[in-house]
């Protein structure tokens, strides 16, 4: 018998909003050898067909899992995508932001019974998480919540290299103001902001920071906000509180819609008192490897960064209490140390190729099936069937994958006339 092409199938549940998300849901067709398709499910049932097919590795996207803060949401599509729990493969997950209805990822993994799981939390925090899982039979793998693609660096270098001048010293946006229920850590990307702006006018320096939705900048407008600043902020990625069930986010939005002038400490005692700071579910965002491609240089509060970045070395730190503001903003405002830190986390981030989808790809189809598949003597009438059947899912995944970029480009002109910018 010989080696043969092995048959993935990449489940999802909605459109990416976030290049990195486009990316990191194409990455499997654009970067791995075997056959792969892929299976929307957010308007849509498991065809009969794809029923019927072997697939050597089933893997369960982090865009299926975006409806989990609602548990009636998410419990609904487990019930739509059960029949896939059959297939005799491997099954792995993705599930990032596992920190959220925790409880309700550890079902789906008895449901589904899935092998692996590829986990963007650290290792010391898996035990909280996966509280009910039988850990010999689950493996459980770290991964970074987002990766660098070959296609999108290209274009960040041919932006970098069309502006001549940096016009902006400090840039800064977020999706919005951060939820409570994220906990202090979360509210650090606000504080981070205020106190930057407050400070940072006050030495002669260009600001252009927002933690305002309107502002929000997606795909290619926020590589070319990078390429126009000298130094970005940032924080590490995740949260300071585990949410097992979902109920503290709906607890905790039910009293700021009464209350929505509240102060985080009077949220904090009303919805989750004790809970927060228990939990330290921190991981690196994949807007750090986005500064580093751009050569921004980082201004971040001081933390693990999965063990990747170093003060110092490839950004500058402050303090989480802000204590040594002052120190930072001369250093920015001196601007002495920016080309060697850029250029440094440029060759050892970027070009060293340790942190690409190419990367991740490999990494998540060898921990799932680590032994090479041979093919078998089926008929040639099953053959036929398959031949078929994976044409037509492939014209299928051409019509969805359209979908998925005509909606990311829309995000963004949508989001400006609906807030009226």
């Amino acid at each position: 018998m010989t080696l043969r092409r092995r048959n993935i199938l990449v489940v999802y549940a909605g459109y990416p909003t976030r290049a990195t998300l486009l990316d990191g849901l194409y990455c499997f067709d654009r970067y791995s050898e075997d056959k792969v398709s892929y299976l929307n499910l957010r308007l849509k049932s498991v065809p009969r067909y794809i029923r019927k097919l072997d697939f050597d590795l089933v893997i369960f996207h982090t865009l299926f899992f975006t409806s989990r803060h609602d548990p009636r949401a998410f419990n609904a599509l487990m019930r739509k995508a059960l029949p896939l729990a059959e297939c005799a493969g491997v099954k792995v997950m993705i599930p990032q932001d596992e920190f959220i209805n925790a409880q309700g990822v550890n079902e789906f993994i008895r449901m589904f019974a899935i092998d692996v799981v590829f986990s963007v939390m650290p290792e010391w925090e898996w035990p909280r998480i996966y509280n009910t899982i039988d850990r010999s039979y689950v493996r459980i793998c770290r991964v970074l919540p987002g990766y660098l693609d070959d296609v999108r660096l290209k274009k960040m270098r041919r932006f970098g290299n069309g502006i001549k001048t940096r016009v902006i010293d400090i840039g800064y946006r977020t999706a919005g103001r951060p939820p409570a229920w994220f906990g202090r850590h979360g509210l650090l990307k606000q504080k981070i902001a205020d106190v930057f702006v407050d400070k940072g006018r006050r030495f002669g320096l260009k600001l252009d920071i927002s933690t305002s939705a309107a502002d929000t900048l997606l795909g290619d407008e926020w590589y070319r906000f990078l390429c126009r600043c000298k130094y970005t902020l940032g924080v590490e990625g995740g949260t300071s509180i585990i949410d097992r069930d979902g109920s503290i986010k709906c607890k905790t939005e039910e009293y700021c819609k009464k209350n929505p002038h509240a102060r985080f400490d009077d949220i904090e005692k009303a919805c989750f008192p004790g809970l927060d700071g228990q939990f330290r579910g921190y991981a690196i965002s994949p807007r750090h490897l986005e500064a580093c491609a751009t050569r921004t240089c980082q201004v971040l509060t001081e933390g693990e960064y999965n063990g990747i970045l170093l003060p110092g070395r490839h950004y500058i730190a402050v303090k989480e209490d802000f204590s040594n503001l002052e120190e930072v903003l001369k250093e920015i405002k001196r601007d002495a140390l920016r080309k060697q830190i850029v250029e440094t986390a440029y060759q050892e981030i970027v070009e060293s190729g340790k942190y690409t989808y190419r990367q991740f790809v490999d990494f998540v189809i060898s921990r799932s099936l680590p032994v090479a598949v041979r093919s078998g003597n089926k008929p040639l009438s099953v053959k036929a069937y398959y031949s078929i059947v994976h044409r037509w899912m492939g014209f299928v995944n051409v019509i969805d994958r359209l979908i998925d970029l005509a909606h990311g480009r829309m995000v963004m002109p949508l989001r400006q006339r609906v807030l009226g910018r």
